[in-house]
């Protein structure tokens, strides 16, 4: 199984909230490490287009290409899931200054 990062964007089966289905989606890892090694759990946040209605706190990802996204898209920070790392596949990195809203936008709900 491939080691994750934190900023790495991934492609997992998301789940929904409202529907018992699981779609193959873009997703943002925010924390791998120690959780990985000992579980094997990474912590993601769903990416969707940016052409959806937008919700409060999300975050437009700037590079797309390394990003590995085909359209524009966002960071749906209100939305974070634990998944299994063996079921995710690195497709691109978040750059810097997205990665920097995420964690403000992230650490004000954890208030931290």
């Amino acid at each position: 199984m491939p080691a994750f990062n934190a900023w790495d964007i991934v492609k997992v089966p998301f789940p929904y909230t409202d529907r018992p289905v699981r779609q193959r989606r873009p997703a943002l890892v925010v924390a791998a490490n120690d959780i990985q090694r000992c579980h094997g759990l990474l912590w993601v946040l769903m990416i969707t287009s940016a052409e959806n209605r937008s919700w409060p706190g999300d975050v437009e990802i700037i590079d797309l290409l390394g990003a590995g996204l085909p359209a524009p898209s966002v960071v749906r920070t209100a939305k974070i899931a634990v998944i299994e790392a063996k079921d995710a596949e690195r497709i691109g990195r978040l750059e810097s200054e997205s990665q920097m809203r995420v964690r403000q936008m992230v650490t004000a709900e954890l208030a931290l």
